[in-house]
């Protein structure tokens, strides 16, 4: 094991180190490119063979970050390749629709959800219209969602209203001693009775002036038909 590590070199003789000259590495032209993992971001098929390849299908991709800018918005490219035939596959992200852009080596597929206006590309003030729309909307379900909160708020106040009310009501019922004056069942069954005998006794009187009523207008068409 000690060997494959591989802790000391063998330097010859006539090694002379002040002959070794330092070199920096070129830069790198062009635009940056790192390798990444990603998975396809949507379903294409290869135009060179024919396969297709499902969204959400793992690639070892080049990431390059392009000299295009949508507003301050970088667009990156990536590079893969077709699992079947091994050819380059390229798309680049699209801020502007929140979504990717299919270059070459592949077309995507229809996707019906995908169509706006069928298939026709947003401008940009229709798309500053679309955005005053939704935060007008946003605004309107703000206000319901306050109002809401105030509607909740002022039943609470209410609520509590209340019950101090309550409390009040039982502190005056309180005796001089300090012991709660109860109302006992029997007078509250009394009361109940003689509430509904009062509503009885309207109801009767009601019902006879009614029939009363309909008497006297009998009566007077017995007259005139006479």
């Amino acid at each position: 094991m000690s060997e494959r590590k591989v802790l000391t070199k063998y330097y010859p003789p006539d090694f002379d180190p002040s002959k070794i000259t330092r070199s920096r590495a070129p830069k790198q032209a062009g635009p940056k490119v790192q390798t990444v993992r990603l998975m396809a971001p949507f379903p294409m098929k290869c135009t060179a063979c024919g396969e297709y390849i499902y969204k959400g299908r793992k690639f070892n991709a080049r990431k390059e970050t392009t000299e295009e800018k949508y507003y301050a918005i970088p667009i990156y490219r990536f590079y893969i390749r077709c699992t079947r035939c091994s050819g380059e596959i390229t798309f680049k992200t699209d801020p502007k629709n929140m979504d990717y852009e299919c270059e070459r080596g592949a077309k995507r597929n229809t996707e019906p959800w995908r169509m706006n206006g069928g298939g026709k590309q947003e401008s940009d003030e229709e798309r500053l219209d679309r955005l005053e729309r939704e935060e007008e909307e946003k605004n309107a379900m703000e206000e319901l969602e306050t109002k809401t909160l105030d509607a909740k708020r002022e039943m609470a106040v209410a609520d509590a209203l209340d019950e101090i009310r309550t409390r009040n009501a039982r502190n005056e019922r309180m005796g001089k001693d300090g012991v709660e004056v109860t109302v006992t069942r029997e007078s509250i069954d009394d009361e109940k009775k003689r509430q509904e005998e009062e509503d009885a006794e309207a109801a009767r009187i009601a019902f006879m002036r009614r029939q009363e009523a309909m008497e006297e207008i009998i009566e007077e068409e017995d007259t005139a038909s006479l």
